[in-house]
């Protein structure tokens, strides 16, 4: 079924929960504030979180079913990059998979691509405006080319995937966090990281709220 235009925004947000190497992974936490943040921006807003186990296979099975079940107009995905000290803003998916590192499962994938033969996957243009409101947040945020070649790449993926599709999503993005650790240079909170992500939250909403006056517009209603 397609999205109905004119309605209110719909937004699935994601994260991830632990996975080898890492026991605690803040996009839980995140995800679920901002899926409860009180905000006029918010009124008319449904937001529904979920936070996948860090398997392909959940992927591949939650996914489809969230976007069939809630009809989401976006796709606001998060994840850990434990090892980088600054937020980053995917603009693609590679088509690759890490044939080294098993996912929570303990499942390891048998070949190195995703779709065989298949180039990169870029989110789209709305990925500058993701980067410059969550620069005006103050954070340390930079937008990235590599999403890595384990379950964030994944999703990425599919999320792009998705917002390809009839009925899918008008708009998918990635977000990497880091832990809220003491740094290099400074320390990064949990409210800091909430507030950024409220701002790239915010973007997002605004972009598809554009989105669905166009479709309104373009079906005469």
């Amino acid at each position: 079924m397609l999205n109905r235009p004119g309605t209110s925004p719909r937004i699935l947000i994601t994260g991830f929960g632990p996975f080898p190497g890492a026991p605690f992974n803040p996009t839980q936490a995140l995800v679920r504030k901002l899926a409860t943040l009180r905000r006029p921006a918010f009124a008319d807003v449904t937001r529904i979180a979920h936070i996948f186990d860090v398997t392909y296979a959940t992927v591949d099975r939650d996914l489809p079913e969230l976007i069939a079940r809630h009809r989401p107009d976006a796709l606001l995905m998060f994840g850990l990059a434990a090892r980088t000290p600054y937020i980053r803003i995917e603009t693609r998916a590679r088509n690759a998979v890490s044939m080294l590192w098993p996912d929570a499962g303990h499942t390891t994938v048998r070949r190195a691509c995703i779709v065989p033969g298949a180039n990169a996957q870029n989110f789209g243009p709305h990925t500058a405006r993701l980067f410059r409101a969550a620069l005006a947040s103050g954070a340390d945020v930079r937008p990235s080319r590599d999403a890595g070649r384990y379950l964030c790449n994944y999703l990425s993926w599919r999320g792009i995937e998705a917002s390809r599709t009839p009925g899918g999503p008008h708009l998918a993005a990635f977000v990497h966090v880091p832990l809220a650790q003491d740094t290099a240079s400074r320390r990064m909170t949990s409210d800091e990281l909430t507030d950024t992500g409220e701002a790239i939250l915010l973007e997002m909403l605004r972009m598809t709220r554009v989105k669905l006056r166009d479709a309104a517009r373009n079906s005469g209603v």
